[in-house]
Parts: structure tokens; sequence; C-alpha cells
């Protein structure tokens, strides 16, 4: 099935409880943007990997989806989200943790290079000195 960039009544049913609640200004101005539009505006730029620019103007504007999602991740609701599905999946039995792995080749290296590299001094002259 192709992701078409909405969320179900179903799926938003599920998903909305997990995020915080938006209030509005005690002294007006303008209303907080639509969780949902939000949500679906970082799902589209998930599933195509376009730059925030390039969000169409239907999920509203790209620098408020930006800080939802950062204000999301910052305060552990991605986590707190993640968490409830990956718990429902295994409590339905839909979750193999035998074929389950943990793949670290993403991680940077802390501290620059490996400890076996071996430093500028060790390495032979170069071939343009010669």
């Amino acid at each position: 099935m192709a992701f078409s960039g909405r969320v179900s009544d179903a799926q938003w049913a599920r998903i909305a409880p997990h995020l915080p609640r938006r209030k509005g200004q005690p002294h007006g101005g303008r209303p907080p943007a639509d969780p949902r539009k939000c949500f679906e505006g970082i799902l589209w730029i998930l599933r195509t990997g376009a730059p925030w620019r390039a969000l169409p103007r239907q999920y509203g504007s790209s620098s408020t989806c930006w800080r939802r999602l950062r204000q999301w991740d910052e305060g552990g609701t991605l986590l707190a989200l993640w968490r409830a599905f990956v718990a429902d999946l295994n409590d339905a039995l839909k979750v193999r943790w035998d074929e389950c792995f943990g793949d670290w080749s993403f991680a940077p290296a802390k501290e620059g290079a490996p400890e076996s590299a071996r430093p500028r001094r060790a390495r032979g002259p170069s071939g343009c000195f010669w």
C-alpha cells in the first residue's frame, strides 16, 4: 500500500494520546498549529527524504513542523510513542526478537579515529616527496 501522506482517523486515535497537549496563549495570539498536520508533514519529510523547504503547504509551515519535531524529540514524546507501538506489536506477537539486531555502523567514533590507526609520523614518506 502506498503512503498517501495522510494518517487515517484510526491511526490518529492511537497516536494523539501520546502527544503533549498544546495550550493557547493566555493573552490571545495565534492558536497553536494543528498537531495532526505537523505529524503528517514530518512523515512526508521522512518518507520522501526531501528538504524541509520542499514541504507542501497542506502540512503547514515547514519551520513549524521542524520545531514541533525538535520539541517532540527533546521532550521524549517520540521515544514514548515508539515504545508504545513496539509494546503493542510485542503483545500481538508481531515482533520476532530472535531476528532483531543492533547495527552501530551509524554511530560516530568517539574522540576521532580508532586506537588502531597509526599516527602520521609512523607512515611512510609521501609519494610526491620522491
